[in-house]
């Protein structure tokens, strides 16, 4: 305990000099404390030891104790939990476990707060170079996108091509299956989803949102002609404006309907942002002003990744989930593999996009049948093949009996596996 604070001490009486080294050593850090004016007091909990730091006109100073009125406060449950967090071989996970179980907390503006946090990290790597030269000027970057892991090339500024992710001899080389005398292995390269190729000219369309808009017959205090939505054009507005009109908007709703006529929700797949996460400003916002949470599904992006994965074998992706420890079984014993309502050519996992893809190629090599039951000759048939049988729509149900009893009536069914596997 004893040793926990004099290293708390000594991590924050060295702070300063951190701070003003590198703003030495950095005339980009140098010209980020001229940005605002602070005062800042890190500190434990109980007040019983801390030291502030005064940020003025791009110059830093600090004072051992605790500041009666400082801007932000950034606390710490105890003496061990700030060592550690705020040691430079931390790892993110740490400092994401000290956040969720309260051990670290941050109080004050958000402007401010964010600002001094990024400040302090900065100090880690305050010149970073990114990106690999490819001569002529351009520099490749990686991207890991919600669409696939894509390479960026940038020149002067400008994105000139995204192209999905290749391996070179210095990754390490995919896994191995052998069936049926035959080896498969996955390409050394990445898919993507198509839309992901369209990035360059989603950011450089001039039809891009860069700034707030208004339907040009709306006026949030006379006649709204909500008839014209989608019909009339807009004009740009400033960001005050645009406030003005959200702030005003919240309060006539409550003032006309109540604080119950507020909805908000949060998605499941939480972000780390300012208004994504359980436990960011969105709550502390909306609590302030009253509302009707959404009450949404109690599901665990965690328990997806580390449980079902192990017990069902699909990955954690977004969109139709892709299968890993089926495929080897599949390669090496599947007789018939039956696509129902299933176009998983045109549902992949968002983030790992077309990743499938070959191994249901490899299926095809193997000779495997296909069967694809859709109303629709869909993605997936047109480029496998197979017998394509097409329910109409709402008769699937029956579809499903009518096989049953096939099984039945004509003992086709496997008795073994349903005695042994099957309850009921």
């Amino acid at each position: 305990m004893i040793l926990d604070s004099t290293q708390f001490s000594v991590i924050l009486f060295g702070l300063e000099k951190v701070l003003k080294m590198t703003a030495l050593r950095s005339a980009i850090f140098a010209e980020r404390l001229k940005e605002k004016n602070l005062t800042a007091q890190i500190k434990l909990r109980d007040n019983s030891q801390g030291r502030y730091f005064i940020f003025k006109d791009g110059k830093i100073s600090s004072k051992a104790g605790i500041h009666p009125d400082p801007d932000i406060v950034m606390s710490f449950e105890d003496a061990a939990t700030a060592v550690r967090i705020m040691s430079p071989t931390k790892t993110f996970l740490e400092f994401i476990s000290s956040a969720k179980s309260f051990q670290l907390d941050m109080r004050g503006p958000d402007e401010l707060a964010i600002w001094f946090a990024e400040t302090l990290n900065m100090t880690m790597n305050h010149n970073p170079d990114y990106g690999l030269d490819m001569g002529g000027g351009v520099k490749r970057y990686t991207n890991n996108t919600n669409c696939g892991p894509v390479f960026v090339y940038v020149k002067n500024g400008k994105i000139l091509r995204i192209t999905p992710t290749d391996f070179d001899g210095e990754d390490a080389d995919p896994w191995v299956v052998k069936a049926r005398g035959q080896t498969f292995s996955p390409p050394k390269k990445t898919t993507v989803n198509p839309h992901t190729l369209a990035w360059k000219s989603m950011i450089y369309s001039p039809n891009r949102l860069l700034y707030p808009m208004k339907r040009v017959d709306f006026d949030p205090h006379g006649a709204r002609n909500p008839q014209n939505r989608g019909i009339s054009g807009y004009e740009r507005i400033s960001w005050n404006e645009a406030l003005d009109i959200v702030v005003n908007e919240i309060k006539r709703v409550k003032r006309e309907h109540g604080p119950g006529a507020i909805m908000n929700g949060s998605g499941s797949h939480h972000t780390w942002g300012a208004l994504g996460y359980w436990l960011s400003a969105r709550l502390r916002f909306f609590n302030s002003i009253g509302w009707t949470p959404v009450v949404h599904n109690p599901d665990s992006w965690e328990g997806w990744f580390w449980g079902a994965t192990h017990h069902w074998g699909q990955s954690a992706r977004n969109g139709g989930s892709e299968f890993y420890n089926l495929v080897e079984d599949c390669l090496q014993n599947c007789e018939m593999m039956v696509f129902w309502s299933s176009d998983p050519e045109s549902t992949s996992g968002v983030y790992g996009a077309a990743e499938g893809t070959v191994r249901r190629q490899w299926l095809k090599e193997l000779g495997i049948k296909f069967v694809h039951i859709d109303p629709y000759y869909n993605h997936t048939v047109g480029l496998l093949g197979g017998k394509w049988l097409a329910p109409k729509p709402g008769t699937d149900s029956a579809m499903v009996l009518a096989i049953a009893y096939v099984w039945i009536t004509e003992n086709l069914y496997d008795k073994d596996y349903v005695d042994k596997g099957d309850v009921g």
